[in-house]
């Protein structure tokens, strides 16, 4: 009977441990607006961490505004993303030495036994590996450091759905995010015009940018993967494909790097009928490969342009390309959708003479560029043109944009006349647009709630087609080391096991993810490694960290608070227990009393008066 009243105070006596014990904290979350699962995700992560006494503010921000905090490393935790194939682990992990990205900030404020600047060494060293074993040994030693580091919170693994209505029908799943290869569609009945809603970088779709093909934000990757095309191509299981260039060879230098040939395919024509060819190449690669900007604040956020020392032609349709060192995700890397997709010459501000020095292709027109004891000036593009299966036509007034099909792509003219990237305001409106029949397909992550998904594939199910890829990418929350109070190595690995991601993910993302322990997904390229600690959660790990620690750093007055606490909860259960033996002792022997009177007065005892002697029967 004392039993549950010792245990109730016993939790009781734990509860006020970890109250009296955790230490607060304070931190600056930041979440880009507009993306759907991010808004369903936060308040659960803040509510988690508020149980362990750390207080969550959260700025929800525009592109422009994210980016800038981001950049800047004016953040403690800031949801980020792996970049997926065919970027990963390579150049995701190479864009940690260029200052546009948020893990440089965050990276800034690693201790030994490795540093920011020994990260990176390790980094560029493992690019030159040629031995598969060697290689694949160095990336664990990085992947193993860095984990222990506790940078980054591995959230879920991340899938690309797709929502299509049913008189649609050839749909073909990209190799990569924002890969919506629109091209393998046609229409079964109605118009072959097409209205799709598309996952952008800001989630919802807000605009295309300026469409080039060489330079970055505010550009749509999407959209440019539809007009414009590069060497190779990213195609199914990590192969290197032909794009336009239709074979190549190479060979080792004696300098110590190699020389690649590619042959160029033939008979093929940009949006406005220019033809391509190995000038043409030579011209592209002319003013995206100038000197200055082959920095980390321009295109040197990957080791490509570092890598690459000359290019010329051998023929009208042989371009060569000559490498420093023996570089081994070269073809990957050119199939990457910026900035090395080839734009129009009649695109270049003067054409095909256009001077990359003087006029280079960079935006915007008029910035001047000076690194490595060089400069250039930029005169940005005259317009979008491609070779690629869709051609960009216009923004309309209200924000959608137009893109009509290219009658004479190389890979085959589409099936789809004309797509119409269509605006929302809201997930809402988008989910509206698809059940009254105004919009014919979401593609991409962001653009519908996890909810509305789910609702389409349970309840609508005979109207639509829905599609939800393997996790090709994980969610991760990037936590400052450089930036009290995140800068403490204990908060870090507080925050990796107070985080209940399976509950947050089955309550919030319906199926469309699972949890993660790991930085990238296993099955990429060398990421196939068994790391420890799991960063999974764990709340009385939490606790022990973080609360713990407070005690230790509070001189022992916590620690004696608590022992006193412990010291009257063993009291007061004492003191019940005695109460109870007094009690039921008190009981017993009156028992006994009242047992003795009745054997002497000759009655029977009580409990056994009325009944049969069944023997003298």
């Amino acid at each position: 009977m004392w039993t549950p009243v010792l245990q109730g105070l016993l939790i009781l006596a734990h509860a006020g441990e970890v109250r009296a014990a955790c230490q607060s904290a304070e931190l600056d979350f930041i979440v880009q607006a507009g993306d759907a699962v991010l808004a369903a995700i936060e308040d659960d992560v803040r509510a988690d961490l508020a149980k362990l006494g750390i207080t969550v503010n959260t700025r929800f921000l525009e592109k422009e505004d994210f980016n800038s905090n981001m950049t800047s490393g004016n953040f403690n935790l800031c949801f980020s993303e792996t970049w997926g194939p065919p970027y990963d682990p390579h150049s995701y992990a190479a864009s940690w030495k260029s200052p546009d990205e948020a893990h440089y900030a965050a990276l800034q404020g690693m201790q030994p036994p490795l540093t920011q600047d020994q990260l990176s060494t390790k980094i560029s060293d493992v690019l030159l590996e040629e031995n598969l074993q060697q290689r694949e040994q160095k990336w664990k030693d990085i992947l193993s450091g860095l984990h222990e580091q506790a940078i980054d919170l591995p959230f879920s693994g991340k899938r690309m759905p797709t929502v299509l209505s049913k008189r649609l029908a050839g749909y073909v799943p990209g190799q990569q995010q924002f890969d919506y290869p629109v091209n393998t569609l046609r229409a079964l009945s109605g118009s072959t015009t097409i209205t799709v809603a598309p996952g952008a970088q800001t989630g919802l779709f807000s605009s295309v940018g300026r469409m080039d093909p060489h330079t970055y934000r505010p550009n749509e990757f999407f959209a440019n993967n539809w007009v414009y095309e590069g060497l190779t191509k990213y195609g199914a299981n990590g192969v290197t494909e032909p794009a336009l260039a239709a074979s190549w060879t190479f060979s080792d230098l004696p300098s110590g790097g190699q020389e690649y040939r590619f042959t160029l395919a033939q008979n093929v024509k940009f949006h406005d009928g220019s033809d391509w060819n190995c000038t043409v190449a030579k011209l592209n690669f002319d003013h995206v490969l100038a000197k200055p900007l082959t920095s980390g604040d321009e295109h040197g956020w990957y080791d490509l342009p570092a890598q690459i020392v000359s290019w010329s032609c051998a023929g009208d349709y042989e371009f060569v390309l000559s490498t420093k060192d023996k570089y081994y995700p070269l073809l990957q890397e050119l199939t990457y959708i910026r900035p090395l997709r080839m734009l129009s010459p009649a695109m270049f501000a003067s054409g095909l003479t256009t001077d990359p020095t003087t006029e280079n292709s960079c935006y915007s027109p008029g910035r001047v560029v000076t690194n490595f004891g060089e400069t250039i000036t930029c005169a940005g593009t005259r317009g979008a043109s491609g070779t690629g299966p869709f051609k960009f036509v216009e923004t309309l007034s209200n924000g959608d944009v137009r893109f009509d099909r290219h009658s004479e792509y190389s890979g085959g003219e589409p099936k789809i006349e004309r797509i119409i990237l269509k605006k929302y305001d809201s997930h809402s409106e988008v989910m509206a647009a698809l059940l009254d029949g105004s919009l014919d397909a979401v593609m991409g992550a962001g653009v519908l709630e996890p909810e509305d998904f789910h609702t389409l594939h349970t309840t609508h199910a005979f109207r639509f087609q829905m599609f939800l890829g393997p996790p090709i990418m994980n969610r991760v929350i990037i936590m400052n080391a450089a930036k009290a109070p995140t800068d403490n190595l204990n908060l870090r690995k507080t925050i990796m096991h107070a985080v209940n991601k399976a509950e947050i993910i089955d309550k919030e993302l319906f199926g469309m993810a699972a949890p993660v322990d790991a930085l990238f997904p296993k099955n990429l390229p060398y990421c196939d490694v068994d790391l420890t600690p799991r960063w999974d959660y764990d709340r009385e790990k939490a606790e022990l960290l973080w609360c713990s620690a407070a005690a230790e750093e509070s001189g022992g007055n916590v620690t004696v608070t608590v022992l006193v606490i412990v010291i009257v909860v063993a009291v007061v259960a004492v003191a019940v227990v005695a109460f109870f033996l007094f009690k039921l002792g008190k009981k017993q022997g009156a028992d006994e009393q009242k047992l003795l009177h009745a054997k002497a007065a000759g009655e029977p005892p009580a409990g056994q008066m009325g009944k049969v002697d069944e023997a003298a029967v």
